[in-house]
């Protein structure tokens, strides 16, 4: 697992097939193959949901 400075990586857009309105994706930690595990923190603009 590497370790990065909050905000050192860029946001992202949610997916239209996960969300509707405006939401942004920010990346916390993935960890190589063979895991499978990220974690992210996704943060809502109002009127934003998940489908």
């Amino acid at each position: 697992m590497d370790i990065m400075r909050s905000g050192s990586q860029p946001s992202r857009k949610g997916p239209a097939d996960w969300f509707t309105g405006n939401v942004r994706i920010d990346p916390l930690f993935e960890v190589n193959a063979p895991a499978r595990a990220l974690g992210i923190s996704v943060t809502f603009e109002p009127g934003s949901r998940t489908l």
